[in-house]
């Protein structure tokens, strides 16, 4: 549902999602491995990797405060506050995938009691990632 006024439209689809990283090289090295994306912009302190009509932007931690502050970046290791998820075709055969490409999955394939299958993993950053059908 988006919010019409007369000065704007919002919401509208999301564009963008930051994800903070402490080795930005190893994230990257990931991106590129496991979902097999070119970084489609980068610099000293991030990589931009497009998932369709939405950029995951890899930042180096460090590198946050500027975007963020006064609000600081939490430590990896706290744990997860976001879970995102890519639709597959098939679960099963995509963690034969990853597993392929050298992933730990957290959990699954399983089935959940909302009705989907899914399994997620973790990436160097400690974002988790969920396929999902």
């Amino acid at each position: 549902m988006t919010h019409t006024t007369s000065e704007t439209t919002w919401p509208g689809k999301i564009s963008a999602i930051t994800l903070f990283v402490e080795d930005l090289e190893a994230t990257k090295r990931f991106y590129r491995d496991v979902f097999r994306l070119p970084v489609t912009f980068e610099n000293d302190n991030s990589a931009v990797f497009s998932f369709g009509n939405t950029i995951i932007n890899l930042l180096q931690s460090t590198a946050a405060h500027e975007l963020i502050g006064p609000a600081r970046v939490a430590n990896p290791d706290t744990g997860s506050r976001l879970q995102l998820t890519l639709p597959v075709d098939d679960v099963d055969a995509m963690c034969k995938v990853l597993t392929a490409r050298g992933v730990t999955l957290l959990n699954g394939p399983m089935d959940r009691p909302w009705g989907i299958r899914t399994a997620s993993f973790c990436d160097p950053g400690g974002h988790i990632w969920e396929i999902a059908h």
